[in-house]
């Protein structure tokens, strides 16, 4: 399985900088899906200013790259259903949004 967990700011690829939430989702994604590859992005830096309070610091916005054979045949509303339950339980800690990227194997993009 190829995985990554990325923090856009800073990536190098030998200091990748991975918070709570990242680890819970990254985790939980394996559990759930056993996915061929899994990206959890932070992109909580590219908000920044969006609200007068946000800093940009944190993790609060996740972009979720997944390719898994649990999709195949599912629509693509359910697998975001999928995602978000995982997901939801995070809300009270910090996480506001996620862009979900899922796939089957056989529909990846290249």
């Amino acid at each position: 399985m190829y995985l990554r967990r990325i923090d856009s700011r800073n990536f190098q690829p030998e200091r990748v900088i991975v918070g709570q939430i990242t680890e819970f989702l990254t985790k939980e994604l394996e559990v759930a899906f056993l996915p061929e590859t899994l990206e959890v992005i932070n992109e909580s830096h590219l908000h920044k200013g969006h609200q007068p309070q946000f800093d940009g610091e944190g993790e609060t916005h996740f972009r979720i790259r997944i390719v898994a054979a649990a999709f195949q045949g599912m629509s693509r509303v359910e697998r975001h259903r999928r995602i978000n339950k995982i997901v939801e339980s995070q809300m009270e800690h910090g996480l506001h949004a996620i862009a979900i990227e899922a796939h089957a194997p056989n529909e990846q993009s290249g």
